[in-house]
């Protein structure tokens, strides 16, 4: 819809919009240009006051208006108006969208056309380093809520014309702005436009939770694929360095974090860490962490069904240090023991900082001790377990190991419950899962083992220096 020519029209059908003057943050100013009326209207909090009171001051300023009356408002706005964003609209999807996003909007009796004034600011947070994704050395900085602030930590990093920010948005009542950054040239055209088909294509009213949100639109995914489809990173150099190698980084506006695509299950297992130690110590940590996911996915469940069915092994092995202990006794402690896990592992994480490293130590060091004095569990299992909790915290993607996490309670249900064909059964349905995980794109999940490519494979299993890590070009993923 268009603007009308007349100044009364427009403002009645801001109020038609707009819940003026019921909305308290929503602010107007009646304004006299010369002899031409004018009406603005923006957000509080959103703009920038000493800016604005500037502004206005000069466009109301008799010395600064000679012209008594506009005839041309382009050349009103190029000549009146000291600001560099600024810009002309005229249409009515357009100005409601900039005014909820921040720009405030100057309407001008006897013109069809607006002038935007970009003078927005957002509330935000310091940039810090995020506690999911912490090296011993390296940049301390970290993406937060505001999508430019991302995208200038990214600009920062990559210097090159080539670094494009495409904006669009998301939802029908949220209009959440979502930029997609990738380098012109390096990115695959492909998978660019068929994301932004996808983006188009949405069936939303809101982005309630941000890049999860974003996600869960974007790869429609069954119930029993609990590994993630695509790659979180809330540092601005792992971002870089996705860039650098053709993926595309996707920043949605309020969130912290930002969507990598394509996405493979190899990227679950890096780590920023890696690449801030020697080649020989990176290389040692990374294949300590690969063996860390069989273990944490297995540990459990193979020791429940060789001490609840078959005790011979467990004796010839020594894993149980006392007298053999009944099946469903066994049984029993292994769910218990999962059980106080996963609500340790809860309860510090969604409690204060303050609070959660004494949480740590009771649970490990008086419920355990009680458990055990109380016949809820046995020294040997709540070993294996901790074994267990080592090795999935030291998995680098927290949604990559809450993932192996209900596939091993999966191993273990099915074990308790059915031994041998059970703990068969269950293993083949979790490696069916693993392998049918939908990737966005129609992508391998499992790229570069298939379709193989030992160049690129090698990079994931060891860390090169960097002189030798860059690729020569970008990987061909198909």
């Amino acid at each position: 819809m268009q603007l009308s020519n007349h100044l009364d029209d427009n403002i009645r059908h801001l109020k038609s919009i707009f819940p003026i003057p019921q909305s308290f943050d929503i602010i107007t100013r009646d304004l006299f240009l010369g002899d031409t009326r004018g009406y603005w209207i923006g957000i509080n909090g959103f703009c920038r006051v000493e800016l604005l009171q500037q502004i206005f001051s000069d466009l109301q300023n008799p010395l600064y208006m000679k012209d008594h009356k506009i005839e041309d408002i382009s050349r009103y706005l190029n000549a009146k108006i000291g600001y560099a964003q600024a810009s002309l609209c005229d249409s009515w999807e357009e100005i409601t969208r900039n005014v909820l996003s921040g720009p405030s909007v100057l309407f001008i009796d006897g013109f069809t056309q607006a002038i935007i004034i970009d003078v927005r600011t957002y509330p935000a947070r310091s940039v810090g380093e995020p506690d999911t994704e912490r090296v011993t050395l390296g940049a301390r900085d970290g993406f937060v809520e505001t999508l430019l602030f991302n995208a200038n930590l990214i600009r920062r990093r990559i210097r090159s014309p080539k670094l494009t920010f495409e904006i669009l948005s998301a939802g029908e009542e949220s209009k959440t702005d979502v930029a997609l950054a990738y380098m012109e040239g390096l990115a695959s055209r492909e998978l660019l436009a068929d994301l932004k088909r996808a983006m188009a294509g949405l069936s939303a009213t809101s982005l309630t939770m941000g890049t999860k949100s974003l996600e869960e639109l974007l790869v429609k995914k069954r119930w029993f694929h609990p590994l993630p489809c695509m790659h979180y990173t809330e540092r601005p150099d792992v971002a870089c360095s996705f860039l650098a190698e053709g993926h595309i980084a996707v920043i949605v506006d309020n969130s912290p974090s930002v969507l990598i695509l394509p996405c493979t299950i190899f990227q679950f297992t890096q780590s920023p860490e890696d690449y801030y130690k020697s080649p020989v110590v990176g290389t040692y940590f990374r294949l300590v962490r690969f063996l860390c996911i069989p273990v944490s996915l297995i540990l459990m469940p193979l020791f429940l069904l060789l001490t609840a069915y078959f005790p011979q092994f467990s004796e010839k092995w020594g894993l149980l240090s006392t007298e053999a202990l009944p099946g469903p006794t066994i049984i029993f402690y292994v769910m218990a023991v999962e059980f106080l896990l996963d609500l340790f592992k809860y309860s510090a994480s969604v409690s204060s900082s303050r609070f959660s490293g004494s949480l740590s130590v009771i649970g490990g060091l008086i419920i355990g001790d009680i458990a055990v004095e109380l016949n809820w569990a046995s020294v040997e299992i709540l070993f294996y377990a901790a074994v267990t909790l080592l090795t999935s915290l030291s998995l680098a993607s927290i949604e990559f190991s809450d993932g192996i996490r209900v596939y091993r309670l999966f191993l273990v249900i099915c074990t308790a419950l059915f031994g041998v064909w059970g703990f068969s059964v269950s293993l083949f349905l979790v490696l069916y899962s693993v392998l049918t995980t939908p990737v966005f794109g129609g992508m391998s999940y499992f790229w570069p083992l298939w379709p193989f490519n030992w160049k690129a494979l090698r990079t994931l299993l060891f860390r090169y220096p960097a002189a030798k890590a860059q690729p020569s070009s970008v990987w061909k993923r198909r």
